[in-house]
């Protein structure tokens, strides 16, 4: 029997040679090699059977089986089955009634299913499908948002249900990335070097206690929080039109219609108003400048700038790089003493290198993770009419990730040159910031394209947390305080302790031996 690919044996059964295609005829016809003797045999016997049977529709396989064109044109799917209904007699022989139909229409399922499998005549067409799959399918690989979430849980509750109206009123929040801001900031605030949460005895030094410093803390989050959730309430209310343009943002609450556009309103100013009054009075009035100035600049300047220029993406760098520094200034105005606690002694001071340097993290991590992400919903930005430069410039989109993931480098060590961290930070944040350059070298070499895009985004996903609590773990003389509050001091108290300057001693033993000798022939004489 002919040698056939496995599709064609369930195509042409052996009891019809007039179904086998005119290229397996040719390939089969060719100088075989002398393995193939008997294929060569069943070949010259298949071809006087079908000389016995010329009646044969042969035609319509070759209209199917030629590579890209039928002979009136392009083939599809439904005269690829009817061809077959139309070439094997026992499928017409047989009554049209319900089982035989749907016995026919099960059947086509796999056969339809294995000729995509393999590559004989639709090559080029399964090669540009896959290439549209993985171009266009890589935006699902990105984790569900958070705000469409919320609203679709919201949608399916009562419409009198109060946890409808708290799950739309949360989802205006973008819990997730107001979270990430809470976690920057909380982790500046403790990598601010306070000695007496490290002190065995808090009385020797006037910095506040450990009860202080986690009420500071609870007044810190807070209020950050609610900070985020007024700034990312007014970014929604600004744009809902633009919003129901893309697949990613066209199910917030206000483009479904869960919240009214005074309820957000309301909802952002009072949010705003009890966030910067917990920072206010729980840390100190620089932190509360701080997240007022964070609030007007994402909703007032990078919301509008997005339709406007491609700038828009450095403003909202600086909107992620402020959220460290108002943790650094909060643990600074806990031991800023009388006379010194100004806005420019904790801004513009030696001490606050550390808050300039953890905010210029978060500053170039945007680049990577936004220019990933927006390269992955590109088309949706389009769409919007936002500048992005995932479109507007493609090149400059990816070499922007790669310069700014190189510079992730100095940063860090920079952190451990001020004294912010120890040793062990280097080897974390070089291996973390490492794997971020390798995946954006890998985005900038392929446009995006190979999963380079995804595999970059999710980089940057754990790269920063890695920072950040390797940054916390490896604090300066953070774990000198926790040896010598389990294992006590290896040297002897200092109030037993008395220092003596050998050189001090020798001036004084000379001063007195000195004055003795002038001493005793005074009294001689007397």
């Amino acid at each position: 029997m002919i040698l056939l690919r496995p599709s064609l044996r369930r195509l042409a059964p052996s009891r019809d040679p007039s179904l086998v295609c005119s290229q397996c005829l040719w390939r089969v016809n060719r100088s075989p090699p002398p393995s193939a003797v008997r294929s060569f045999i069943s070949f010259s016997r298949l071809q006087s059977s079908i000389a016995d049977n010329p009646s044969a529709p042969s035609s319509s396989n070759k209209s199917y089986f030629s590579p890209n064109k039928g002979a009136d044109g392009p083939v599809t799917k439904n005269d690829f089955f009817s061809s077959l209904r139309s070439v094997n007699p026992s499928t017409q022989s047989k009554p049209a009634d319900s089982s035989s139909s749907s016995k026919n229409e099960t059947d086509a399922g796999p056969i339809a299913s294995e000729s995509n499998q393999t590559e004989l005549p639709h090559r080029r067409r399964k090669r540009l499908k896959e290439e549209t799959d993985q171009n266009n399918g890589a935006a699902t690989a990105l984790p569900p948002d958070a705000s469409a979430q919320l609203s679709t849980l919201s949608s399916a509750l009562p419409a009198t249900s109060l946890r409808r109206k708290m799950a739309a009123f949360f989802a205006l929040c973008k819990p997730r990335l107001s979270f990430l801001i809470v976690l920057t900031t909380t982790s500046a605030y403790g990598m601010y070097p306070i000695s007496s949460l490290l002190t065995l005895d808090p009385a020797m030094t006037p910095l506040p206690t450990l009860s202080t410093s986690t009420l500071t803390f609870l007044y810190l989050t807070t209020g950050t929080f609610l900070s985020c959730c007024s700034a990312n309430t007014l970014n929604m209310i600004l744009e809902p039109k633009y919003d129901a343009l893309m697949t990613r943002t066209r199910n917030r609450p206000l483009v479904r219609g869960l919240v009214s556009r005074g309820g957000a309103i309301l909802f952002a100013i009072a949010t705003a108003a009890s966030g910067l009054g917990l920072l206010y009075f729980g840390t100190n009035p620089t932190v509360t400048a701080l997240s007022a100035a964070n609030i007007c600049l994402y909703a007032f300047a990078y919301t509008p700038l997005k339709r406007i220029h491609v700038v828009n993406t450095w403003v909202g760098a600086i909107v992620g790089g402020i959220p460290p520094l108002m943790g650094w200034v909060a643990a600074a105005g806990q031991t800023a003493t009388t006379g010194h606690d100004t806005w420019r002694d904790m801004l513009f001071s030696e001490n606050s290198i550390g808050g300039w340097l953890l905010g210029g993290i978060l500053f170039a991590w945007q680049f990577p993770h936004f220019n990933a992400l927006s390269h992955l919903i590109r088309d949706d930005y389009r769409k919007a009419g936002y500048k992005m430069l995932c479109w507007v410039n493609p090149a400059m989109n990816a070499r922007v990730a790669l310069r700014y993931s190189v510079l992730m480098f100095p940063i860090s060590i920079g952190l451990w040159w001020v004294g912010v961290v120890g040793h062990g930070f280097l080897v974390g944040s070089t291996v973390a910031n490492g794997w971020l350059v390798k995946e954006a070298y890998r985005f900038w070499q392929h446009q995006g394209a190979h999963g380079s895009a995804r595999g970059l985004f999710w980089a940057s996903i754990w790269q920063m947390p890695i920072l950040l609590v390797g940054g916390l773990v490896t604090k300066k003389g953070l774990w000198d305080g926790v040896w010598k509050s389990a294992f006590g001091s290896s040297e002897e108290d200092d109030d037993d302790y008395v220092y003596y300057d050998e050189e001090e001693g020798d001036e004084n033993l000379n001063q007195s031996s000195s004055s003795t000798e002038v001493a005793r022939p005074s009294s001689s004489t007397a």
